[in-house]
Parts: structure tokens; C-alpha cells; sequence
């Protein structure tokens, strides 16, 4: 559908709403995907598909509805009106919502995020089958169970009764890996992916190198002696552990009073030495986008600096409750509610050197496990299975199994023993963080 066509649509239903003494904010999305898959030489799997969503977020008389389609017909479409007008009847009033974003007419301008896609498919075939014999070419391994190249595009639009249209455009590609190691009657297996805009920006040979690394290195791991040891997450890791208590940047969490950081701000929450924003724009970054889920414009916003809690994440409902001001932090999907959500997590560089960072002894863990069965987010109490290596000087002098990390997330932070001047970011290009040696993690091993 062409960006007139989709314009004229979503005026159709906010005039729909108009006439049921209503407001709302409408998302529309299209997407188009490609995967390949490979499995012992050959493709096992080909797949193009094509989706489209439309989702209403209905308000009246202070009562929200939610409603979407994967239809576009006028049937379909007054069908998705009616069913959001039924639920918000069934609603309980929420003072707190409501559509404020005026006439915001913003698009992503940002031309690095939707580049022309020329590769040939044979290209892409033959990567994906590269990625598999490429593995299996590697000493000791003897299987490759997950290799596959994906690419997505997907466009989206979003509309309201305040005279908003705001329209977002993007590509992506990326591809993974894993690697099954066997030797001496002990098997390891490491699995990893990465993201880029363009086919010829992956890096696949480094990737299989990598994977394969970990997985070898890994092998003749054994449990530590159980201890307090200081501690090196990988920037993966550390992504995933701060997803587990993300929530307590969240506004909305502290609206519903179950976020540990609520009544924090302006108060130390973390070591003097880390700074954590969230920013609209980096380089290469996959959630680069002008708007949020309401269609303020999205900003850099400083959550913690130097310690010190500055901001939750903030929607209007949200931002309406404190009495604050919204900070272009919505979150919301074609099927889903109003939330809160960052643009890329950005820990800030440290005084310190890499070296500096390794220096003595610790562990870097490379693997975790049982991640959001064993996280707690609102006491911050976590054990997790783990991997990596017992490390001195920079230097892996053991491979590490079977050990389980615990402590609390919250007084983690504040336990930090050097935090490094380099900025790394995970694989899926979201979250950015320098070298960070946490002291006095509780291991249990043997």
C-alpha cells in the first residue's frame, strides 16, 4: 500500500472514532521477510513471507480499548473499531491516558537504516551454506545444527486524533552460527548471530571463528572452588543480565508501584563510576527510529549519571501520573498496550584502561543460563548457571563449567571495581558498554 493510500485509511478510522465521541492513536505495519537455512550441504529451508498489522488504541470517556486486524478490508477494519469500542466499555477508567501528541508529522530520516538491498540470493544461498561448511571444516567439530541468513523490511505508520502521522522505514539483515564440539568424550556447543543494514557488512568467517572459540575453549571446562570472585561479563552477557531488571528504568513499573527505583530519583542507585543513557542514534545501531510508540519525537536521555538516578522512562499515562513530562520513551505495537521501552542502551566510558580492567584475577563469563527463571527483578536477587574462563592479566588460564553465579543486581551496580574507556556493543546492536570488573560476585562450584 503506498504511503497516500495507507494516509488516507488511518484518516478514515480516526474519523470513525471522531464519531463515537472517542480518540485514538492508530499503528499500521507492513512487513516483508527472507530466511534461508542449512543443513548438511544443502537448503533446508527457503521461506518469503509478507505480514501486515493494524492495531487501535480507543479512549473514551477514560476507558481504553485495544484492538488490531491483519486485514485492511473496510469490513475487517470496522469490525477492529467496534471490538476496541466493546472492550473499553469492559475497562476500568484510567485517568492517565489519553492522546496528547499534536500534529507531529515526523519520518525517520536516516538513510543508512533502509539502504537498496542488490545482493543476488545466490549470494545470500551461498553464505548460508558457508556458514555450515565452514564450521563443520573446523577441528573437532561434529555438527552445526543452526546456521541460517535472515533479512527483514518492515514499514510502519501512526496516526491520531490529534492530527498526528508520523511513518518509520527500515532493512536489516544478519545471520548465525553454531558450533557442536566433541572430544575426549565431552561436548560443548556455542550458538551466536549478528545483525547488520547491508549483506556485504556481515562478517561471517570472524563469526565462525568466534563461535567457534567459545565452544573449544570452553570444552574441558570445570567448576572453580566456590568463592567470591571478581567478575568480567561479556558485552552479551551483560545485555542479557540487564534485561532481566530493565524494569527498573521504567516508568511505568513505578506507576504500578512494583519498580525498586521509584522513589530514587536523584539518588545514588549505582557506583559513581557508570552512566547509563538512552540514545535515539548510534552508529550502525538497530533501534534507530525518530518517534516513539506515541509519536513524540524520540532524545537522548540521561537515566544515570555518575551514579545518580536522573529519569525513568516515561510515556504521556505515565509521565501524567508523576506530574513530570513525557520523554519520548512510548512503547507500543500494533497489537499491544501502551508501554515504555529505550532506544539504545549506552553505558558511559570509565577512567580506566583495558588492562587495567583485566589486571589480577577473575572470571569472564561468556555464557549464561536460566536467565529469567533464576532473576528476581524487583529484589534484584539472581542465580544463574555459567561458563567462561578463569582469567589473570588479561590472559584465559582455565576454561570454567558448572559453576552458578548469585547475588543482587541492584548492589552489583554498586560494586564496581574498574569500568573501561572502550565502548563494545552486543550483536544485536542495541546495548553498548565498556570492559566493566564487578567485584565479589558469590560463585558456586566445587
Amino acid at each position: 500500500m503506498s504511503q497516500l493510500d495507507m494516509n488516507q485509511l488511518l484518516a478514515r478510522l480516526l474519523d470513525q472514532v471522531a464519531d463515537l465521541g472517542a480518540e485514538a492513536d492508530v499503528i499500521a505495519n507492513q512487513e516483508k521477510a527472507f530466511s534461508l537455512k542449512a543443513d548438511k550441504g544443502e537448503l533446508s529451508e527457503y521461506k518469503v513471507t509478507s505480514s501486515q498489522q493494524i492495531g487501535i488504541r480507543l479512549i473514551k470517556e477514560g476507558r481504553v480499548g485495544i484492538a488490531y486486524s491483519e486485514s485492511l478490508d473496510a469490513s475487517a477494519l470496522d469490525a477492529m473499531v467496534q471490538d476496541a469500542l466493546d472492550a473499553s466499555r469492559f475497562a476500568k477508567v484510567d485517568p492517565d491516558q489519553r492522546i496528547t501528541v499534536q500534529q507531529s508529522r515526523l519520518i525517520t530520516d536516516c538513510a543508512e537504516i533502509h539502504q537498496a538491498d542488490t545482493t543476488a540470493v545466490e549470494e545470500k544461498i551461498a553464505l548460508t551454506l558457508c556458514l555450515e561448511s565452514g564450521m563443520l571444516a573446523l577441528p573437532d567439530v561434529t555438527g552445526a545444527p543452526y546456521n541460517g541468513f535472515f533479512e527483514g523490511e518492515s514499514r510502519l505508520w501512526l496516526a491520531n486524533s490529534q492530527g498526528s502521522i508520523c511513518e518509520h522505514q527500515e532493512f536489516s539483515v544478519g545471520c548465525h552460527s553454531s558450533a557442536l564440539i566433541e572430544r575426549e568424550g565431552r561436548q560443548s556447543m556455542h550458538y551466536q548471530g549478528q545483525y547488520a543494514r547491508r549483506f556485504d557488512e556481515l562478517e561471517s568467517q570472524p563469526l565462525i571463528r568466534q563461535i567457534h572459540a567459545v565452544a573449544d575453549g570452553l570444552l574441558m571446562g570445570e567448576a572453580v572452588p566456590s568463592g567470591r570472585y571478581s567478575v568480567i561479563f561479556s558485552t552479551h552477557c551483560f545485555a542479557s543480565l540487564f534485561g532481566c531488571f530493565q524494569s527498573a528504568l521504567s516508568g511505568k513499573w513505578a506507576q504500578q508501584g512494583i519498580n525498586p527505583w521509584r522513589d530514587k530519583l536523584g539518588q545514588s542507585v549505582a557506583s559513581r563510576w557508570l552512566t547509563l543513557e538512552s540514545r535515539a542514534y548510534m552508529p550502525g545501531g538497530m533501534k534507530i527510529k525518530a518517534f516513539d510508540g506515541e509519536g513524540a519525537a524520540t532524545s537522548d536521555l540521561l537515566l544515570i549519571g555518575e551514579g545518580e538516578l536522573k529519569t525513568l522512562l516515561h510515556n504521556s499515562a505515565t509521565a501524567r501520573h508523576f506530574g513530570v513530562t513525557s520523554n519520548g520513551a512510548a512503547a507500543r505495537s500494533a497489537r499491544s498496550a501502551l508501554d515504555v521501552a529505550p532506544r539504545h542502551l549506552v553505558f558511559g566510558l570509565g577512567p580506566h584502561g583495558e588492562a587495567e580492567v583485566q589486571s589480577g584475577e577473575y572470571l569472564e563469563l561468556v555464557k549464561l543460563d536460566g536467565l529469567h527463571s533464576g532473576a528476581d527483578a524487583v529484589s534484584g536477587d539472581f542465580s544463574f548457571g555459567a561458563s567462561g574462563f578463569l582469567c589473570r592479566n588479561g590472559e584465559r588460564v582455565a576454561p570454567v563449567r558448572g559453576i552458578t553465579v548469585a547475588g543482587n543486581f541492584y548492589r552489583l551496580l554498586g560494586e564496581l571495581e574498574a569500568v573501561g574507556n572502550q565502548l563494545h556493543h552486543d550483536d544485536g546492536k542495541d546495548f553498548y558498554a565498556p570492559l566493566i570488573r564487578f567485584g565479589g560476585l558469590s560463585i558456586a562450584g566445587k
